[in-house]
């Protein structure tokens, strides 16, 4: 499961254990333009013992590349070797406007980063001649030194799940990275809309790094009278969908109009039905064993849900449930 980015934090950190119990295996902690994700993953990994724990996403421009290897080492270490590099390239408004760095080359800059990080947890002396990152930098005073990390990382291969839905970072993703992450899942398109790419990117792929962990994200519920609560992932479609990207630079004309005007309610009422279905998780159980087969014939490995239950133990109960279903 992920963590949401404002409020309720340590309440959640408390029912985690609970969770990890129920048969939770990972959860992810985003990092937008809130607080950082760091302090937020190393407290969970303080206060559980099993629990693998993931950011989910470091932005690739919002720290060097070193800064990025050495941080998740950091994290593999104090969690005893339980952390998951989540990377991605989030957009020029965040980067641009919150970071105040230049949005280029997602798709080379994810590469190299990549392979940067891995050196460093080889403690390889860092000399790296990319497009994007040369270290020692050229230029400057001419006295940057080659060094190594000074400790021995838990992993030397610390797992990376890049986030990614363009067809050239999917590509990437299934090239280079442990696992891949995109968002707002639809098994019955994924095919259609990422199979190439995938291909494309497994026939490039280093057996060592094994088979590619697919997640997918879902929001849960189980029973007979929950598919209204369907409805409550249209809020974030159309934030997604038609509240990010500058316009002209948005494909999703109608619901990007609608919200971009303040028309919230149309935005959202413009979000296909079955989208907002087939993303999610969320009916009686009989339909979940359907779906969760569909979700794996399209090769997902790994489902990152979010329980939809007023209490924490009805919370407990689906994470249990979903789980039992899912093995």
């Amino acid at each position: 499961m992920h963590l949401n980015y404002a409020g309720g934090f340590a309440e959640t950190v408390v029912e985690l254990a609970d969770y990890e119990r129920a048969g939770l295996d990972i959860v992810f902690v985003p990092e937008a333009y809130s607080f950082d994700a760091v302090s937020q993953l190393g407290f969970i990994a303080a206060k559980t013992e099993r629990l693998q724990i993931a950011s989910g996403i470091f932005q690739l421009y919002s720290r060097t590349p070193a800064l990025t290897a050495m941080t998740a080492a950091g994290l593999d270490f104090v969690s005893g070797g339980r952390f998951t590099l989540g990377l991605g390239a989030s957009g020029p408004q965040v980067i641009e406007g919150w970071h105040g760095v230049p949005y280029d080359a997602p798709v080379g800059r994810s590469r190299e980063v990549i392979e940067i990080c891995r050196m460093v947890w080889r403690r390889e002396r860092l000399v790296y001649r990319g497009r994007y990152y040369q270290l020692p930098l050229e230029g400057g005073t001419g006295l940057g030194k080659p060094l190594k990390l000074i400790n021995h990382p838990v992993r030397e291969r610390i797992p990376i799940a890049l986030a990614a839905i363009g067809p050239k970072n999917v590509a990437l993703a299934a090239e280079l990275a442990e696992a891949w992450q995109p968002i707002f899942y639809l098994p019955e398109k994924s095919a259609e809309v990422w199979g190439k790419a995938v291909a494309e990117g497994q026939a490039r792929r280093d057996p060592v790094l094994g088979p590619l962990d697919v997640i997918a994200g879902a929001p849960l519920a189980i029973g007979e009278d929950v598919a209204h609560l369907r409805d409550r992932s249209r809020p974030e479609l159309a934030l997604y969908i038609g509240g990010m990207g500058a316009r002209g630079r948005n494909f999703y004309k109608a619901i990007q109009d609608a919200y971009l005007e303040g028309r919230k309610d149309e935005a959202e009422a413009l979000v296909p039905a079955e989208l907002v279905e087939k993303i999610s998780l969320i009916g009686p159980e009989s339909y979940l064993r359907e779906r969760l087969a569909t979700y794996r014939d399209a090769g997902v490995t790994t489902l990152n849900v979010t329980p939809l239950a007023p209490t924490h133990q009805a919370r407990i109960a689906l994470i249990e449930r979903v789980r039992a279903l899912a093995d």
